[in-house]
């Protein structure tokens, strides 16, 4: 048997389907491109749905892959078991259509056998109990004993999801030997270790029917996958698959930063080091993908990853962030088959650590809190932890569901979810009503029923991409009071008309404005919203009355509207600028559109520079002056899906969506705001701030248009008025300020050497006035200094002046008291007086406290007023000491 790392197995593995006319297809993303049912990408078949289900053609008939993959619903046994993995490589050969049974049992056969030189002896296989077709190849074609073929039912060797395409499988199983069985009846199928399962071949030949029936496909199709993990445990002879070198150099990490050992360890011990070693690989392919960590869908799934590995680091006293530093290592063991890894190395690093940083400020408390809980079940003989003390460590401490369950498992207990999950749509439903009342602008003063007016009312046709006035029906209107059959002048309220070209607010843009006319009154509409399919305009009547069945005509503010899709123009042109400047991993994390200015948020790791923003510019009035046309198309999702277009994963979207095109392939964007008709209407931009506001996300706020004009135009009065009062053409500017401030450096310089020599002139004077007391030389004083530090400066120029002595000085600064005391050296173990006791007896007078070393101390008081009785006492407390 050869004894291959994880990357020659990879490679051995493509290239000998390569040689079997397999066309080799590079990994997907994590992150499934144009199936919104999946966070994630959890198997190697899965990218390749749309070749088996016939909605694509496929670029040939046989296909292989090394396919990455991301599995968290055990994730509670990772660590513990020696096979789960959240991150794992699927070795996949495919057929659609073209080769079936035989084909793929003889090839796998001689992988293991004739490639990899694995032993016969100790391969074993299992076949579904009906499928005599498969059992006939292993046994006749391929010679495996009848003896090492298991029959096994539909649960383990029948692969369906639902309705559609299934079919019966066979896998290949590796015997590790009798040491590892559970007796002497031990054969494939039972529970034990002894046999490993490599590779699951699934023979696609069924068409599953409504009625449980199973039609033969006229198209058949073979699906494989061999864990990459697995068998190169099995190559390579470890005990588990974290021994391997696909897992063991994050092991290798670990010893080093803990200082323990991986060997030795054992329990709670053992199991971090193998979390970690799984977890940071999850984590940094699906950061390299695109993911972000966050509180819904995937992002939650990475965040609750991350933080399980980071907890599990305290258990090898690890308290400070670490995982970031394993990013690196990762890019080292994995980079050669995955080049994304080494492009997107410091962005990965750099959202690892932030997400790290933001952890360990809740997760000390967090971890107190859930001990107090642990304790308490424990002393009450309670197994199971309210829901909603789970609920408070996530909503206050940041902690996962599944980190909780993971700690209360540790200890034998467990969690109410239910509970967890009712606290939590308790809370998402308080946001929703919140939300909702919000926009309608009556806060908790009126619940309007919106679901019965839903049901009730037409739904609002919306015209606005096309004109910006049109003729309507009021449907219904709506108050803070509740249903209104009218609005008279001077009150306010919300509209619901038939048909409308007021855009409602969303996708980031803010609502229309504008005016509504009709034959008896006219009104004002100062925002625009929509729940489910009506639109509601927020009105306030300026004369007459508007009643419930009146025709109006509505006309949009065009200045308002024009500058806002101008904005919004400019976010899309944004958004692609900071891909080609920044890279690929830039993605959409929120936005707003205005008239005023845009506002866009995004994943970045730090800030950027002066350089980089002016690049960012350059890029999209660049695009402004090619004058590119703006092209909005109507598809469905997977079509623009297809088109490589950006859309936001958490956004949901309806099945035929907007596409919105800026040029021939410049930007393409899925969105149903409003737009300019070409980039040259929307003049130039000027980003004004840009700025961090979460872990891992930026946010630039810009202008365009007159807004931008009117910033130059601010600016350039800006600098001729500061021109004109340094007597310098604006041009002059630059050199003129150099000039002003090389003087005042000359200016400062000159002024401290004067203080110096005031100080100076001080310090003699003062040494001229000592006095003794107790037999220990004094020269104290009340002085006018500029602060504490040229006190201390003037202090210890007497100080140099004596051989012996105590210097008290004190000063009133901002209406406040300050002292200095000051001994030398001898006065130290003669006399045994103390600078910083003596400091704060003397404070105490003056209101205050303070100290410091023995030879040195300074001190402070609220009330400088009683400064003169400070400098009186100090011969009350000399002649006490």
């Amino acid at each position: 048997m050869k004894k291959l790392s994880g990357s020659e197995i990879r490679k051995l593995f493509l290239d000998f389907f390569a040689e079997k006319d397999h066309l080799i297809w590079e990994s997907a993303p994590l992150i499934p491109q144009d199936d919104p049912t999946l966070l994630w990408i959890n198997a190697g078949m899965t990218p390749l749905k749309p070749f088996f289900d016939g909605s694509k053609k496929p670029p040939h008939p046989r296909m292989a892959t090394v396919q990455k993959c991301i599995r968290t619903n055990d994730i509670e046994n990772v660590g513990r078991t020696l096979r789960h993995h959240t991150f794992l490589e699927m070795l996949g050969n495919f057929s659609f259509g073209d080769y079936f049974k035989t084909e793929a049992i003889k090839w796998a056969w001689e992988f293991f056998t004739d490639c990899l030189e694995m032993d016969p002896e100790k391969l074993w296989v299992s076949v579904y109990e009906e499928d005599q077709e498969a059992f006939e190849i292993w046994r006749r074609e391929i010679g495996v004993p009848e003896e090492k073929i298991a029959f096994l039912g539909k649960e383990d060797n029948f692969w369906e999801i639902g309705l559609g395409p299934c079919g019966p499988c066979s896998e290949i199983h590796w015997d590790r030997g009798e040491e590892f069985s559970c007796g002497p009846d031990c054969t494939l199928g039972c529970d034990c270790d002894r046999f490993l399962e490599l590779w699951n071949l699934v023979f696609t030949q069924f068409d599953k029917k409504d009625d449980g029936s199973y039609k033969t496909l006229p198209s058949k199709n073979i699906d494989t996958g061999l864990g990459l993990e697995r068998i190169a445990s099995v190559l390579q002879e470890t005990e588990s698959n974290y021994e391997t070198d696909l897992f063991f150099p994050y092991i290798k990490f670990l010893e080093k930063k803990s200082g323990l050992s991986y060997e030795k360890s054992e329990g709670k011990e053992k199991m971090a080091f193998r979390v970690i070693a799984d977890h940071i690989r999850g984590i940094v392919f699906a950061l390299g993908d695109g993911a972000l960590p966050s509180n819904e869908g995937r992002g939650y799934v990475i965040r609750m990853i991350l933080r399980r590995a980071a907890r599990f680091g305290r258990h090898l006293g690890l308290t400070d962030p670490f995982l970031f530093e394993m990013v690196p290592l990762v890019k080292e063991v994995m980079g050669d088959a995955y080049p994304e890894l080494v492009e997107k190395e410091e962005y990965i690093g750099q959202i690892t650590k932030i997400e790290e940083e933001r952890f360990a400020e809740t997760i000390e408390q967090g971890l107190e809190i859930l001990e107090g809980y642990i304790k308490r079940l424990q002393s009450e003989d309670q197994q199971i932890l309210p829901g909603e003390d789970a609920f408070k460590l996530y909503d206050t401490f940041g902690f996962p569901l599944d980190l909780t369950r993971d700690a209360l498992y540790e200890e034998g207990l467990e969690v109410d979810e239910e509970g967890f999950n009712s606290e939590m749509e308790k809370q998402r439903e308080r946001a929703r009503k919140a939300q909702a009342h919000k926009k309608l602008g009556f806060g908790d003063r009126r619940d309007i029923e919106l679901e019965k007016l839903s049901r009730e009312l037409k739904a609002t046709e919306f015209t606005g991409y096309d004109t910006l006035s049109a003729e309507a029906r009021v449907q219904e209107i709506a108050a803070s009071q509740g249903l209104k059959k009218e609005l008279k002048a001077g009150e306010m309220g919300f509209l619901i008309v038939d048909r409308t070209p007021f855009y409602p607010e969303g996708g980031g843009q803010i609502g229309d404005k504008g005016f509504l006319y009709a034959s008896g009154g006219r009104g004002k509409i100062t925002d625009t919203h929509q729940h489910n399919e009506l639109i509601f305009h927020e009105i306030e009547i300026l004369e007459g009355e508007i009643r419930v069945g009146n025709q109006v005509k509505l006309e949009v503010n065009e200045e308002k509207r024009l500058a806002t899709a101008r904005n919004h123009t400019a976010t899309h042109l944004l958004h692609q600028a900071l891909r080609r400047v920044l890279g690929t991993h830039v993605q959409q994390a929120g936005s707003l559109v205005d008239p005023k200015r845009l506002r866009f948020d995004f994943s970045h790791f730090r800030g950027l520079g002066s350089s980089e923003i002016e690049e960012i510019e350059k890029e999209i009035n660049k695009q402004v002056l090619k004058n590119l046309d703006v092209k909005a198309e109507y598809m469905t999702l997977g079509e623009a899906r297809e088109r490589g277009a950006l859309a936001i994963f958490e956004e949901k979207y309806q099945s035929r969506v907007r596409l919105i095109n800026i040029g021939p392939g410049y930007s393409q964007e899925l969105c149903g705001g409003t737009h300019l008709k070409a980039t040259g209407e929307m003049g130039p931009i000027k980003i004004i701030s840009e700025a961090g506001i979460a872990a891992g996300i930026r946010r630039i706020e810009a202008i365009t248009g007159f807004n931008a004009l009117n910033y130059f135009f601010q600016q350039e009065d800006r600098l001729r008025k500061m021109a004109e009062k340094i007597k310098a053409r604006p041009d002059e500017l630059e050199k003129r300020i150099e000039q002003i401030l090389e003087e005042k450096e000359g200016l400062q310089n000159k002024l401290k050497k004067a203080q110096s020599f005031s100080l100076a002139d001080q310090a003699r004077e003062l040494a001229e006035k000592k006095e003794v007391i107790g037999g220990v030389p004094v020269i104290r004083s009340r002085v006018e200094v500029d602060g504490p530090n040229e006190m201390r400066q003037l202090g210890d120029m007497i100080k140099d002046r004596l051989s012996s002595g105590l210097i008290f000085l004190a000063a009133e600064q901002k209406g406040k008291g300050h002292l200095l005391v000051m001994l030398t050296p001898d006065l130290l173990e003669e006399k045994a007086l103390h600078a910083g006791k003596l400091a704060g007896k003397l404070a105490k007078v003056i209101g205050g406290g303070g100290g410091g070393r023995p030879d040195m101390a300074q001190a402070g008081g609220p009330e400088p007023e009683k400064i003169n009785l400070a400098l009186a006492e100090l011969e009350k407390f000399l002649q006490k000491e």
